[in-house]
């Protein structure tokens, strides 16, 4: 018997279930018989060009012979493949979610799903989408062997399946990753991040995506969230810098678990004396990087230092951390700040004061506290010229 075999679109694949390719997908499995009514309608489908006339093509083929057996799967893979190349992707999700109802395990679908969502910008749907892609994932590599199949040759079914579908799922992770990365709401943002290294735990952005919600987290102000997330990443990754860097600024700031801060701050230095230049950083913005993160656990060590009161040494790191952190005003005048009080603590008042002034010199939430800390330094010599 001859067998016909359809690429409908990007993904969508359907074969004959004697065909070679038939181990290649996930999900259910449609054969198309040569020379059947749904072999000539899909044809003509196939070989149209103009746009209304496909649509009125699908359309006549789900009012025919498109509402016989499995047949309906593929009417449904169809309407996504067309409206997915229209960019009408409410449409798209609407067949998408009707394939889903059909086989729930339909890969291919899950994929068109999170191509969808993620050229429409939807990360909600990206991410629940995901689930669905992770969770047939994770049914098909668990699926015991058919009856009548050797459990060993299903096995290396499954394996070569798993490596055709390689690209299909890398692509998943990447969309997923950046469609979370780039929503504006920090505390979104923060908990997207987390739910996909949740659902992706062995993706090579995992760890990236954790340290990015940690901070995240920070940056909308929510600590115990982000004390969770960078906790539980430098359990995962001892040695992660992000998160060393993050969590002793967050201590030292705070004055909690200074032995902690401490600890990471000086593991953060060390860590960096043999760190390998990140992909896509130039030679010069590397340099910049190190330094800017030198002078982040320099300035944790000088706080700490002065939550101690041993304010000699937080004198030694803040100046020491200093020149390193110019290229980022708010972290700069945060250090020299602190340096202006370390130094006070010392009775050292005309260096505290240029302290303080080059605190004020720069645009941060820093340069009013500055002033006001040379205004008052300033009162008390009024009085006494007085």
């Amino acid at each position: 018997m001859q067998r016909t075999r359809w690429l409908v679109g990007t993904f969508f694949l359907l074969v004959c279930s004697t065909n070679p390719t038939f181990a290649q997908q996930i999900g259910k499995y449609v054969p198309i018989q040569a020379g059947s009514e749904a072999d000539h309608a899909l044809t003509e489908i196939s070989a149209t060009t103009d746009v209304a006339q496909k649509l009125a093509l699908i359309d006549k083929f789900a009012a025919g012979a498109g509402k016989e057996g499995d047949y309906p799967l593929v009417v449904d893979g169809l309407y996504v493949d067309y409206y997915l190349a229209q960019k009408n992707y409410d449409k798209a999700f609407e067949f998408g979610d009707k394939l889903f109802a059909l086989d729930p395990d339909s890969f291919t679908n899950a994929m068109n799903m999170i191509r969808a969502a993620s050229e429409k910008g939807d990360a909600d749907r990206l991410i629940s989408y995901a689930e669905k892609a992770q969770g047939i994932l994770t049914r098909y590599k668990g699926a015991p062997a058919p009856a009548g199949t050797d459990a060993a040759q299903w096995e290396q079914q499954k394996a070569q399946t798993l490596e055709a579908n390689k690209d299909g799922i890398a692509y998943m992770q990447q969309a997923v990753f950046s469609g979370a990365y780039q929503v504006k709401d920090a505390g979104k943002r923060a908990a997207l991040l987390a739910k996909f290294a949740e659902i992706f735990p062995d993706s090579r952005y995992a760890n990236q995506a954790l340290g990015i919600a940690a901070t995240s987290y920070q940056q909308a102000q929510n600590g115990p969230k982000m004390l969770e997330v960078a906790n539980g990443l430098l359990a995962k990754d001892p040695s992660n810098l992000g998160m060393l860097l993050l969590l002793s600024d967050y201590y030292s700031e705070k004055g909690e678990q200074l032995d902690k801060a401490e600890t990471y701050a000086k593991k953060a230095l060390s860590v960096l004396e043999t760190a390998q230049k990140p992909e896509g950083l130039s030679d010069e913005q590397w340099v910049q990087q190190k330094a800017l993160q030198k002078g982040i656990a320099l300035s944790s060590l000088g706080q700490v230092s002065i939550q101690k009161k041993d304010n000699a040494k937080a004198v030694e790191n803040l100046k020491a951390a200093a020149p390193l952190l110019k290229s980022d005003d708010g972290s700069y005048a945060r250090n020299q700040y602190r340096l202006g009080f370390a130094l006070l603590n010392l009775k050292r008042n005309a260096e505290a004061k240029e302290a303080f002034t080059q605190a004020a010199s720069v645009n941060s939430p820093y340069k009013g506290l500055a002033q006001d800390k040379l205004k008052a330094m300033a009162t008390p010599a009024k009085r006494k010229a007085s």
